[in-house]
């Protein structure tokens, strides 16, 4: 059996490495495409993942930034926007004294509304010809790797 290098990646590590580079293209390109999607809103996709992040439920500012992969800082900043344009508003956290919730206002749910119906139709169009098989598969792959990320970082 040969030996193999410490400078060697396994055929799984190479197959990884081209995931990872691809991901980071596709980043960069999803983020171009939401700026798109909605900058006649005057919203922008980081401003987009802070509005979707409380969709369901307040959060405060730490959590939103852990859920997202964000840093509080720029969350809170993001936050901070979105208050001054009455997307979102900050509430007293029963859990914690300092540390608001960022709460969706009634303007914001109408704009995330239209964001919604944007991103369907986008979607839509987009997915045409993709199995629902493949986009699962690939779903299952990122989502262990994040995980295994996670657990190295925690």
């Amino acid at each position: 059996m040969k030996k193999r290098s410490q400078s060697q990646r396994t055929p799984s590590a190479s197959a990884l490495t081209g995931l990872i580079l691809e991901t980071f293209r596709l980043n960069g390109r999803l983020l171009a495409a939401g700026d798109r999607l909605i900058g006649d809103l005057g919203l922008s996709s980081a401003r987009w993942q802070v509005i979707g992040a409380i969709a369901e439920t307040p959060l405060p500012v730490a959590q939103i930034a852990r859920n997202m992969g964000l840093t509080r800082q720029a969350v809170q900043r993001i936050a901070n926007i979105l208050a001054e344009d009455g997307l979102v508003a900050f509430a007293e956290n029963p859990d914690h004294r300092r540390a608001k919730l960022v709460c969706l206002t009634d303007k914001g749910r109408s704009v995330l509304e239209e964001i919604d119906r944007r991103q369907m139709a986008w979607a839509n169009e987009l997915a045409d010809g993709l199995t629902r098989k493949s986009i699962e598969d690939a779903l299952e792959v990122l989502r262990e790797v994040r995980t295994r990320l996670e657990r190295k970082t925690s």
